[in-house]
């Protein structure tokens, strides 16, 4: 079932990241970490669906998404640079298998911090951060992601890593098994990760190497 939505609010969070703000339409069901896709109410786009997380918590009168633009691509999320407050957007199906289950390392990689943006927001809600950490992989720190609030939320747990630039306090270069090593010090926590495919993959060897229980990961099953 789709229903249209109209679009509330719309800015700029990075230099390609936008954060969406739209209707919430009054039988909407999901939890943090989940996604829903949608298309635009716009000719040609009613049916080209695409996949984007909540950033929002089920509890808000809004939802919200944050998505990283693809201009190049020519596709939905270039066609989303140019709608504004008051176009509409259709809301599809909800899934994902991402959720919270307990204390542990999240792992992402550009966008695919969306996810735990909401689970984050969620536990700072419960007043349950604890010691939860997030190693978050981006190319240059113009590409972070609400850099700012992570760090007020999480303070010395929050690492990032930057593949493309070498900045004193940032992790240089790509996650490695040692780097996950180095910051996983709850043996019986769960690891979080999502990104694109190729960092997954590799992330997931890392894993391997590291003996890390497949019962202890949690990832997006595409």
């Amino acid at each position: 079932m789709e229903q249209k939505v109209k679009i509330l609010e719309k800015h700029n969070l990075t230099h390609d990241v936008l954060r969406i703000v739209a209707e919430k339409p009054a039988d909407l069901v999901y939890q943090p970490g989940q996604a829903v896709d949608i298309s635009l109410n716009k000719p040609g786009w009613e049916h080209e669906l695409r996949a984007f997380t909540f950033t929002s918590l089920p509890g808000d009168p809004f939802i919200e998404f944050t998505i990283k633009t693809y201009p190049e691509h020519g596709g939905v999320t270039n066609e989303l640079l140019t709608m504004k407050a008051g176009d509409e957007i259709m809301i599809h199906g909800v899934f994902g298998d991402i959720a919270y289950k307990g204390e542990g390392l999240f792992i992402a990689g550009g966008a695919g911090v969306t996810p735990f943006i909401a689970i984050l927001k969620q536990l700072e809600k419960e007043n349950k951060i604890g010691n939860n950490k997030l190693l978050f992989a981006n190319k240059t720190k113009s590409d972070i992601i609400l850099e700012s609030s992570f760090q007020n939320l999480l303070g010395n747990n929050f690492i990032n890593v930057l593949s493309n630039e070498k900045i004193t306090g940032y992790e240089q270069g790509f996650i490695s098994a040692a780097m996950i090593q180095k910051y996983s010090d709850n043996p019986s926590g769960y690891y979080y990760l999502c990104g694109p495919p190729p960092m997954m993959d590799a992330i997931e060897k890392h894993f391997e190497t590291l003996g890390i229980s497949k019962e202890k990961i949690v990832k997006e099953v595409f």
